[in-house]
């Protein structure tokens, strides 16, 4: 501990700028001083120790270089993945690998599937695990985005369901409640605020019931297995829904203020690249779908599949790297900037994958493709700020009108102002968006407290995410978020909406009621006079 503190203390002098600097320094005190490499998750939690007692001062940029994979935070929140315990799954879909004592779609051998096995599939303990990981590795975790994964959440028993919903409030609380409406009360002030709330399940057990439920849960976004935009095709792989469903789902969540994300699957037997590209862009030029974000899963064999037999017979063959490449790439430069794409590949390990893609860093190799070829990818991942503050006092507004399921759409967004051209503003850094959805005024929702309401569904501001009540530089805490508000006030008063609501996580209750908002059933709503 002694060498620890010595090297601290002399990093913390330095004044280092990046991680080359701080590899090389660490190597040549190891040398000098005798001892193996110290771990920058070692002296991130000394720093922690020694920054409260006082024997150290602040040091954000040593700090920031010792936090392990920094990605995790620097979309704003603190992701915390959990997974259900095994149910049956009324799927028979060609592709999902069906594995034993596992829930639907999941190999054991996964990397978050394998943390769930050892815990037994308990919420607490997942939620507790992943939360002390991830602040020993140097992560705020105020701001917490709960993802559910599972499969088709809508076949759990409900009393599971909600249980599971309540242990996980209670981890973060890190206090038992009674209930689930305690529990939420409870984490609009606990230490691990939820600001989101992601479950996933198929199009067709989307229902008003299901949803209003779904709402009590504190759940702000969805993810739908929709995989292709082809009746056809989704016949021939057993999917057991169609688009029609896929488009219903799609509103009556749009309905409910939800977020959206739709899983894709290029490469599912019986599409070829030009489907898949022509599928893929109806996605955005049809108002009966517009998902806010994108899970793009090349298929590929796992041998407990029954694609595994199809492949065996000669009557499936996977695109070659070229074919998927040249694919994904004219993909990614068909989404729209009010779009994000949160992942190119499933976690498979690649000893589970028989046939099919077998780059994991896939997401790597389209942003070389894309620099060869002189383009940019616009969606929201790819422009969001992260670190790079350069511009932020200059940000300017950037509002997006278009049509979906009924109503019309507003996304608004803080960009750079350094791309004045449309094109090429869309390549520019992400700052903060909000989402804005205005119903037609005919338009009866089936849940009575937003009748007649403007929508928010999404307020996100980009860059590290940043403590609660801490006044740090960085894009989080800029007013950025208030500003975008206020502004979809605007817009809503003008379009002459008496008031608007917002689908707020349970941890974010307090920031909109500083706004004027009030918890009226599940929403935060606000009269706008």
């Amino acid at each position: 501990m002694n060498e620890n503190r010595i090297l601290l203390h002399s990093l913390a002098s330095a004044r280092i700028k990046n991680a080359n600097r701080l590899n090389k320094l660490k190597r040549k005190f190891a040398n000098k001083a005798k001892v193996g490499m110290i771990s920058n998750a070692a002296l991130l939690n000394l720093y922690h120790t020694e920054l409260k007692h006082g024997t150290i001062k602040n040091n954000p940029e040593l700090e920031n270089l010792l936090r392990k994979r920094k990605i995790r935070t620097l979309s704003g929140v603190a992701p915390v993945a959990v997974l259900t315990k095994p149910f049956p799954c009324p799927g028979r879909c060609l592709f999902c690998p069906t594995e034993e004592n596992m829930p639907k779609s999941y190999l054991s051998n996964e990397p978050a599937v394998m943390r769930a096995i050892s815990l037994k599939f308990d919420p607490f303990k997942q939620v507790a695990q992943r939360l002390r990981a991830l602040e020993a590795n140097g992560h705020a975790t105020d701001k917490v985005e709960l993802i559910i994964m599972g499969g088709t959440w809508s076949c759990l028993p409900v009393v599971y369901q909600k249980q599971f919903i309540k242990r996980c409030f209670d981890a973060c609380n890190q206090v038992n409640s009674a209930n689930l409406a305690q529990a939420q009360t409870r984490n609009e002030r606990a230490k691990h605020r939820i600001v989101a709330l992601t479950l996933e399940t198929r199009p067709d057990y989307i229902s008003e019931t299901e949803i209003k439920r779904w709402r009590e849960y504190g759940a702000t976004k969805v993810e739908l297995g929709v995989q292709i935009a082809d009746d056809a095709i989704l016949k021939f792989n057993n999917r057991g829904h169609g688009k029609a469903e896929v488009m219903r789902a799609t509103e009556l969540l749009k309905k409910a203020g939800f977020k959206i994300a739709y899983h894709i699957m290029p490469n599912l037997p019986g599409a070829t690249p030009t489907k898949d590209l022509r599928e893929f862009k109806k996605l955005f030029s049809k108002p009966e779908y517009q998902p806010d974000l994108l899970k793009i899963y090349p298929t590929v064999v796992t041998k407990n599949s029954k694609l595994y037999h199809l492949w065996k017979r000669g009557d499936f063959k996977p695109y070659s790297d070229k074919q998927l490449l040249n694919l994904l790439i004219k993909m990614k430069l068909a989404v729209p900037d009010r779009v994000r794409i949160i992942r190119l590949i499933r976690d498979i390990p690649e000893q589970s994958i028989v046939a099919g893609n077998l780059v994991s860093n896939l997401r790597q190799e389209l942003k070389k493709e894309l620099e060869r070829i002189g383009k940019n990818c616009h969606c929201i991942r790819c422009r969001e700020a992260r670190e790079n503050i350069i511009g932020l006092s200059k940000a300017k507004l950037f509002v997006e009108k278009y049509q979906a399921s009924g109503a019309d759409e507003y996304f608004l967004q803080f960009c750079s102002p350094d791309l004045p051209s449309p094109r090429l503003r869309q390549a520019s850094k992400l700052f903060a968006f909000l989402r804005l959805r205005l119903p037609a005024k005919d338009e009866c929702n089936f849940i009575p407290e937003i009748q007649n309401c403007a929508m928010i569904r999404e307020v996100h501001t980009y860059g590290r995410l940043i403590p609660l009540n801490k006044k740090q530089t960085g894009i989080q805490h800029a007013g950025l978020g208030t500003r975008l508000t206020l502004k979809a006030e605007e817009i809503a008063r003008r379009a002459g909406f008496k008031k608007i609501a917002v689908i707020s996580g349970v941890g974010v209750r307090g920031y909109y009621r500083k706004l004027g908002y009030k918890k009226e059933g599940t929403y935060m709503i606000k009269n706008l006079g």
